[in-house]
């Protein structure tokens, strides 16, 4: 993909998100946009900004993925097997150290999930703490990434996680703080978006495409499924903790009033 076939590519893409804004301004508001030289401005940045990302995407996160996933399969790299023995899933646990570490990081760092949680913490006055937010987000894309992985090394159908997960949002939903649960649903979409998807997408393929027996098509995909459902469960997790741990304070106050008195 060259530099100038990306930006064309990227212009086209824009191009009808501006007209259906536009259009709506002056046809169905019928008003002037204010100050129209920055918004001007911020389209031309995001149409740049968009095509030397898509660029760096080629040339670095997706190669870069499937090289880890290729490096960390290897069978000099991995444990030295027996004689006709077959090799057994936890022989791969850096593949799985390296899913954790990189969902989690990549997580922190994504700016949609920063926008939302600083937002969250605005909006709720205080009580919902945007690091602990992140945190809590980051680990279950963490382990939905880990978990994606141990599929794709057992080559199990994706549809039992998938449905297994969904039991438990469900019976979360339920159990949780009515507060939280559009925003854990939400924290579940925000965290497959432009830093995390395309390493996690290249990762899954380079992992079915050098353990024997796996198909990149059949168990390469399904990886971001498994991501986007996790952290909607720590999200509600956390926050049934954090309901759990609020109501304990009172009790404890009152035990300790108590003994002071009979003291």
């Amino acid at each position: 993909m060259t530099l100038v076939a990306t930006f064309w590519d990227t212009l086209l893409d824009i191009l009808p998100i501006a007209a259906i804004i536009f259009g709506f301004q002056y046809l169905v508001i019928r008003k002037r946009i204010k100050r129209l030289s920055q918004v001007l401005t911020g389209f031309f940045m995001v149409w740049v900004g968009l095509s030397f990302f898509l660029v760096g995407l080629e040339q670095a996160l997706f190669p870069m993925g499937e090289l880890m996933a290729t490096q960390l399969t290897d069978p000099h790299f991995l444990p030295e097997l027996a004689a006709g023995a077959e090799r057994h899933w936890s022989d791969y646990y850096w593949v799985y150290l390296f899913a954790f570490t990189i969902g989690a990081s990549t997580t922190i760092a994504e700016p949609s999930l920063i926008a939302v949680s600083l937002k969250a913490g605005e909006i709720s006055g205080g009580t919902i703490n945007p690091l602990m937010l992140r945190i809590s987000v980051a680990l279950g894309m963490a382990f939905g990434i880990t978990l994606g992985t141990w599929r794709i090394v057992m080559g199990w159908p994706l549809q039992w996680f998938v449905l297994v997960a969904y039991i438990l949002v469900i019976i979360q939903t339920f159990r949780s703080p009515r507060s939280i649960i559009p925003l854990a649903f939400d924290s579940g979409g925000v965290t497959t978006s432009t830093i995390t998807v395309p390493i996690i997408a290249a990762l899954g393929l380079g992992l079915a495409a050098t353990i024997p027996g796996r198909s990149p098509i059949m168990d390469g995909f399904g990886m971001i499924a498994l991501a986007c459902l996790f952290p909607i469960i720590t999200v509600m997790g956390y926050a049934q903790i954090a309901e759990w741990l609020e109501k304990r304070k009172p009790s404890s106050d009152i035990t300790h009033s108590h003994s002071d008195h009979t003291t």
